[in-house]
């Protein structure tokens, strides 16, 4: 046998031979989920609530999944730019999203072109209250003395909000309908809209208590009242909507991380099942009590039936007092 001659062919049969087990071997390493970082695209600039807790879920997230959780941010048009580059990367549980209720306001409001149905929920993690904010100095110390103002002055008073077309937008114009008018001023990032009202340069502030607590804490921003039925309980001395007889309480601000719909339903378990035993974790119950933000957990087919409810109970106010989109 003439080994010299036949090396050739045995190493050309030894490559064709490892070629047709490499789709194998491939196959076999997408077997084990994840197996590579998942990315986390938060539709928000850096520093607001949605960040924040997208943050700190990814940090916990990573021991238990054993991959890195990366988190980057995708700021624009009320958090479509950043879902629709989700969208557009594989549904294969590698990308997450951060969709939260203002996003759901804006589409029922006709901005962009995606909704509920488009993702599916892994996780639901928080849910508040909205309330008004004035800044410490500010000469309405109540929400009678506001109000009256607001109606007396229509348009005068300046509120610092998420933008127009979110749920911010929606109880300002429900409000309208009550005769008090009140002007949208939308600031794109968290911090410049929290240093609007405490620097009096917007007389009021929507905003989840959470998101604002240090400048509540310190004095610099004091609620008066919480679009809820009750009372907060950290704010029992603030009147809730329904005391003042607004029909306005089902708005509450909820965030949650979501993948495409088309995501793979064993990867989707998995996913729900890691940040459900995060949110049971007694370092997150310690970040939702500072941030006024537990909650009952929910499931992923519940966080994703509520999103969908938030869309339609949205779209049934602008019903009621105008603003809804054209077709």
């Amino acid at each position: 046998m003439n080994i010299i001659a036949t090396a050739p062919r045995l190493v050309g049969a030894l490559i064709v031979a490892s070629g047709a087990f490499a789709p194998l071997a491939g196959a076999m390493a997408e077997d084990k989920y994840p197996s590579r970082p998942i990315e986390i695209i938060v539709p928000f600039g850096p520093g607001g609530g949605a960040d924040l807790v997208a943050r700190t879920l990814a940090r916990m997230a990573e021991p238990k999944l054993g991959v890195p959780v990366p988190v980057s941010n995708v700021s624009g048009a009320s958090g479509n730019a950043g879902l629709t580059k989700m969208l557009n990367n594989p549904a294969d549980g590698y990308t997450m999203g951060a969709l939260i209720s203002l996003t759901i306001s804006a589409w029922a409001s006709g901005i962009g072109k995606l909704k509920p149905q488009d993702f599916t929920v892994v996780a639901y993690m928080q849910s508040s209250p909205s309330m008004l904010f004035v800044p410490k100095n500010s000469p309405h110390k109540d929400i009678k003395g506001l109000l009256d103002f607001a109606k007396k002055n229509p348009g005068k008073l300046r509120c610092a909000t998420t933008g127009y077309g979110t749920d911010d937008d929606v109880v300002l114009k429900y409000m309208a309908t009550l005769g008090y008018k009140i002007t949208n001023v939308p600031f794109a990032k968290p911090a410049e809209r929290y240093a609007s009202t405490v620097g009096a340069h917007t007389e009021v502030l929507f905003e989840q208590p959470g998101d604002v607590a240090q400048f509540v804490k310190s004095g610099d921003l004091v609620p008066l009242i919480v679009f809820d039925d009750e009372r907060h309980e950290a704010f029992k001395n603030v009147p809730s909507s329904k005391e003042l007889g607004m029909k306005i309480s089902d708005l509450p601000t909820w965030r949650t991380l979501v993948v495409s719909s088309k995501t793979p339903a064993d990867k989707v378990k998995k996913l729900e099942q890691t940040f459900t035993q995060i949110l049971q974790t007694p370092e997150w119950k310690k970040y939702c009590e500072e941030t006024y933000t537990c909650i009952k957990p929910k499931s992923s087919a519940e966080g994703t039936k509520a999103a969908v409810d938030y869309y339609v109970a949205i779209k049934e106010y602008l019903a009621k007092f105008g603003g809804a989109p054209k077709k």
